[in-house]
């Protein structure tokens, strides 16, 4: 179905904050951090309002205050992209045929390892997700076109920003398919399976179930090329979008993370990454070859803190990104982390002032042509 662009622009409000519905702090509030923490990586500190240039690698500091961008409205005169909003269900899938756990329930930590929690309540169960495919009006159909995959879907703010920066020729002319997880949060829940198992399994997923099905409904064709393909998510969805490029560094390069849930979150229990995303900064990434990737970060002062009940000491948001961002710098890898003030988990007025930059950012070095 071909989604209305007015639809499109009431939706930015409305799934503005999904993705932190989809991972909230229980409990007290997080503590506001100081992004000069002994610790902590050093960052360019900007005036209130400004965001970080998008050619220039590092740590920035922004906020507190978060304007909208200008990309961010849809604006009179500039071509609109097609919106396919299509429908998968877990029947169809050989690799995700559904899971669920049980409402109100969670998990108990194992009394050997308070890094491993014990869930009994999650079962098989069926799901219906939504794949929003956006078409820029510039894409030249037969041709194979860049694009950028989504987590956590339909992402209404990215594709308005698409329509705009592809106009002001800032990024390719490139698809976006924006995919809706499977349901649930966390360990236990088909969502926190697709997005926090450390593995290649959801970048197969979308390879070999979603982009097939895209193409056949949408009538596009999508490059093979691993450079002009592009991850992005917030909270879990911005694990999943490193964990995809990370472990096929042949289909994804650019990698662009709003809230990273860098901790231990995987389940179930696997002994070769016992502690979930928490490896990358913990051991991967520093003990591993540089792999060719792009990578944007953000993370609020008053991001997720320790929302659960495992005594690990890896569920800190905050410290996680902080960590991502001293190892990616100590690697050489290209990449850019922004701290930003006054924001909490996937706070959605701070990704409608950073998202076109960043988007910039990440797709620095591929082409990008166009009438």
């Amino acid at each position: 179905m071909n989604t209305p662009r007015l639809y499109v622009a009431i939706l930015i409000t409305l799934f503005a904050f999904i993705p932190a519905a989809a991972a909230a702090q229980t409990g007290p509030e997080p503590p506001v951090r100081d992004p000069h923490t002994p610790g902590y990586v050093s960052a360019t500190e900007l005036p209130d309002g400004a965001v970080p240039p998008a050619d220039v690698d590092g740590n920035f500091i922004i906020g507190p205050t978060h304007a909208p961008a200008p990309e961010m409205v849809v604006q009179a005169g500039v071509p609109q992209g097609a919106i396919h909003d299509l429908v998968m269900h877990s029947a169809d899938s050989k690799i995700y045929p559904g899971i669920a756990r049980e409402p109100g329930t969670f998990g108990t930590v194992d009394p050997t390892d308070p890094a491993k929690l014990i869930v009994t309540t999650s079962h098989p169960a069926p799901y219906t997700r939504t794949v929003t495919v956006y078409v820029p009006q510039q894409y030249v159909p037969g041709t194979a076109a860049p694009f950028i995959v989504g987590a956590d879907g339909p992402d209404a703010m990215l594709l308005t920003a698409l329509d705009n920066l592809i106009a002001q020729k800032r990024v390719p002319v490139m698809i976006a398919i924006s995919i809706g997880n499977g349901s649930g949060d966390a360990q236990g829940s088909q969502r926190g399976l697709e997005y926090d198992t450390m593995s290649g399994l959801y970048a197969e997923f979308v390879e070999t179930e979603v982009l097939p099905y895209v193409e056949a409904q949408c009538q596009v064709k999508l490059t093979r090329d691993p450079e002009g393909r592009a991850t992005m998510g917030c909270s879990s969805g911005a694990s999943c979008a490193l964990i995809m490029a990370w472990y096929r560094p042949d289909l994804y390069r650019r990698v662009l993370s709003f809230s990273g849930t860098f901790v231990n979150q995987q389940w179930p229990h696997n002994p070769e990454t016992p502690h979930g995303a928490w490896e990358f900064h913990e051991r991967l990434i520093p003990e591993s070859p540089r792999k060719p990737l792009r990578i944007w970060m953000h993370v609020g002062d008053r991001d997720l803190y320790n929302p659960n009940i495992m005594p690990d000491k890896m569920h800190d948001w905050v410290v996680a990104n902080e960590n991502m961002a001293r190892v990616l710098a100590e690697k050489g890898y290209p990449y850019q982390f922004v701290f930003a003030r006054n924001a909490k988990h996937c706070e959605g007025a701070v990704k409608e002032q950073l998202l076109p930059e960043a988007l910039e950012y990440v797709w620095q070095g591929y082409p990008v042509a166009g009438p």
